[in-house]
């Protein structure tokens, strides 16, 4: 009986394996289900070495009357036989898959004179009306998201705005959110939402730090066809029947922000479940106008898609004050636990840590100690006195505190300029709180992993995950002191805020050595595959080189760089990912670690590649946005670029 269970787990392994489509890319990350994984296996590891590249196109988009290009982030998406990719400022640029010819193109007119606060747009979605006949007008939906709080309805055959959704095509997203500038910059959508039947659900990007009060970070379901709302849940709760409610102080609730869910969204259709991944309740860095654990901020919540309402909800760090939002899209599997397969919810974080949790129910399927982390905070402050940490798999980043001891340089000075500079920060290691002084923040505030989230293989059970693995300093700044701090030239490189409604601004960078190299031990970015189904690291190597971050000529070795963009697995194998700060696009063995292949792009690869079948050829193709990214420094580009195997 036993012999028959185990064959029985295996056989459903394999066919979960190669139910997802080997022949179309149709979601961010996928599929809804985010695994981030194809069923495509033409390439493979031994044919890699002969990709070449089949076409590149250029979206004509620099960043022209703007204080700064746009972030080109985009995951493409197949969908109806043709490839559909958004840019920064919501330009839907549709592509022969085969040829990279364009086949259409829309632009959604945001203005590009003003100084949004965020510059990317991640992927548009897309969505068949069932009840549409063939040749109806959007009967093929796509949903495009932009940076000045728009929902917009596109035919995917033609590229017209959808005439029955909203107001021609376009619903506004800035309404009944409590917005705080006049000018609706803070408020943005960056990432597409997720489609559950006939209801479009969708979080949104908030501008951090300004203040305690700022946008609701609300989270709301509209009518696929027309637009109309038709639930909204905001994690901060507001009435007192919310069982979270009783975690607040009444009026630090009622004017409490943000929380809001700015990374990609996943759906279990049949279950009839969106997860949730939300972020930090306003403002990041100092709590003490909302005490408490702040419940449903920094959780991953699966809520109904019928109307909004809880299923179930796991906090993963309670009252945030290091910007540890939940960044990555939650990644939908079936997980081997205990000799069952599980349908589980794995959740990567900027703390280096993967949760797992039972997708249907969200009992944890490796356990969830809660240990004592580091106190003190400033005046004012009540941290928690634990944090959630699972027993397994393991942290994929360093958790330690960082002192002189452990400061690196490429020579003597540079460590002992190093050396200072830990020595006058707080550093307790994870969880260490910002202080006056300023705080050695590990992870830093950017990850651990970030938006670009991990990859699944179904067969092997493993999971890759890229990471930043630098600390950053972080320090509150009395209010009565922060124009002069700012204005005092002392912290050149670093970013400020006011944090209005508190008793302190903030100021957050890099630690880098006087030649700007970080002040850490490489290596600075890590790529990691976790056995998922034993909860251990199997292997991590390097990811990227320094060739194109140096500020001067330094060898040229594999320190490993922050990243930004995620993997993708492929079942020949294989993993793709660009990511780091250089311009390159690899690709490694998934079972060893083994760099395989490595492309030189022309601009900065910080998206999440993808693979498809091409309908008609039948062949693989691999794609990936090349266009850097302005805030980090990588090479500003506006390249889409496909490579295949030689006919």
């Amino acid at each position: 009986m036993a012999k028959l269970t185990a064959l029985a787990s295996l056989l459903a392994s394999a066919l979960i394996g190669h139910s997802v489509s080997a022949q179309q890319w149709d979601h961010y990350g996928g599929s809804q289900l985010g695994m981030q994984y194809s069923a495509a296996d033409q390439i493979h590891r031994g044919n890699v070495d002969q990709l070449q590249e089949a076409w590149r196109f250029r979206t004509g988009e620099l960043g022209e009357g703007h204080r700064e290009p746009f972030a080109f982030q985009a995951n493409p998406i197949l969908a109806e036989g043709k490839l559909f990719i958004p840019t920064g400022s919501a330009i839907v640029f549709v592509l022969d898959p085969a040829s990279g010819e364009q086949l259409w193109r829309y632009d959604a007119q945001i203005d590009r004179g003003v100084p949004h606060a965020e510059i990317a747009n991640r992927g548009v979605s897309s969505w068949i009306d069932p009840a549409a006949s063939e040749d109806a007008v959007c009967r093929h939906r796509i949903y495009l998201g932009t940076l000045d709080a728009r929902l917009i309805a596109l035919d995917g055959a033609t590229g017209k705005p959808c005439p029955d959704f909203g107001n021609g095509g376009a619903i506004r997203l800035d309404q009944d959110v409590r917005l705080l500038e006049s000018t609706g910059i803070e408020y943005t959508l960056t990432s597409p939402p997720v489609i559950v039947g006939d209801t479009v659900v969708f979080g949104s990007a908030i501008g951090d730090n300004r203040a305690a009060e700022s946008e609701l970070g609300i989270v709301r379901g509209v009518d696929a066809r027309t637009g109309a709302e038709r639930w909204r849940w905001d994690p901060v709760p507001r009435k007192a029947q919310d069982p979270a409610y009783a975690d607040w102080r009444p009026d630090q609730a009622a004017k409490t922000g943000s929380a809001n869910a700015w990374a990609p969204l996943a759906a279990d259709v049949d279950l009839g479940l969106v997860y949730v991944p939300t972020g930090s309740a306003s403002p990041d860095f100092y709590g003490g106008e909302r005490l408490g654990d702040n419940r449903y901020a920094n959780s991953l919540v699966a809520l109904r898609a019928v109307d909004g309402s809880i299923a179930w909800h796991q906090q993963l760090v309670h009252h945030d004050v290091w910007d540890y939002d939940l960044p990555a899209q939650p990644n939908l599997v079936q997980l081997k636990h205990k000799g069952k397969l599980v349908p589980a919810v794995l959740q990567t974080t900027k703390m280096g840590l993967v949760f797992s949790f039972n997708r249907e129910t969200g009992e944890p399927l490796f356990a969830i100690e809660e240990r004592p982390v580091p106190q003190g905070g400033v005046a004012g402050e009540q941290l928690s006195p634990t944090q959630p940490f699972p027993v397994a798999p393991p942290p994929f980043v360093r958790h330690e505190p960082v002192t002189a001891d452990s400061a690196w340089g490429i020579a003597l000075f540079d460590k002992w300029g190093c050396a200072e500079r830990f020595e006058a920060m707080r550093s307790e290691g994870i969880y260490t709180p910002p202080s006056l002084e300023g705080t050695a923040q590990i992870p830093g505030y950017a990850g651990g992993s970030n938006w670009g989230g991990l990859a699944f293989d179904p067969d092997s059970q493993i999971a890759v995950v890229n990471a930043t693995d630098m600390p950053m300093e972080v320090a509150l700044v009395p209010r009565d002191v922060l124009r002069d701090t700012y204005q005092s030239g002392d912290f050149e490189g670093q970013e400020f805020a006011r944090q209005a409604g508190t008793p302190y601004g903030m100021r957050r960078g890099a630690i880098l050595s006087t030649i700007g190299m970080p002040c850490i031990a490489p290596p600075w970015g890590t790529l990691t595959a976790l056995d998922m189904a034993r909860g251990t690291i199997k292997w991590q190597v390097p990811l990227g080189t320094i060739e194109d971050l140096a500020p001067a000529p330094v060898p040229n070795f594999e320190y490993g760089t922050p990243n930004m963009g995620g993997p993708i697995i492929t079942a020949g194998g294989l993993i793709f990912i660009g990511a780091a700060m250089d311009n390159y696009l690899r690709a490694y063995d998934l079972s060893s670690g083994e760099e395989l292949w490595k492309q030189r792009l022309p601009a900065g690869p910080q998206a999440t590649p993808m693979t498809f079948v091409e309908p008609v050829s039948g062949q693989q193709f691999l794609v990936i946005a090349a266009g850097g990214h302005p805030r980090v420094g990588t090479t500003i580009g506006d390249y889409v670029i496909a490579y295949k195997l030689p006919e």
